[in-house]
């Protein structure tokens, strides 16, 4: 399978960022786990996924993914900050405020 992905690093962690806001991505922990494999894969402490909003008043969907586990985690300061810079630079939102879900 073939992903496009972007390759991001903020203070000191890496991370990859997946587009799903327009094709939603359903990748296995294995398949993360592949990813963000360092020897095998692209290597990165933590996997972004950018998905369409859920909910009203929501500009963006949002899900971070462990790298050497591929599970769902809550929070990551630096993955928020390339979130949002993510977003801007690939001309998804020209906002200078994001709410996301």
């Amino acid at each position: 399978m073939r992903v496009r992905f972007t390759k991001m690093q903020g203070a000191g962690n890496d991370f990859v960022v997946l587009d799903a806001t327009r094709v939603p991505l359903d990748l296995s922990n294995a398949q993360l786990q592949t990813l963000a494999d360092r020897r095998f894969g692209v290597g990165a402490d933590q996997i972004l996924v950018v998905e369409k909003a859920r909910h009203p008043g929501i500009d963006f969907g949002y899900r971070i993914f462990n790298g050497g586990s591929g599970d769902e985690v809550e929070h990551c300061g630096n993955g928020a900050r390339c979130f949002v810079r993510y977003v801007r630079e690939h001309g998804l939102t020209d906002k200078t405020t994001l709410s996301g879900g």
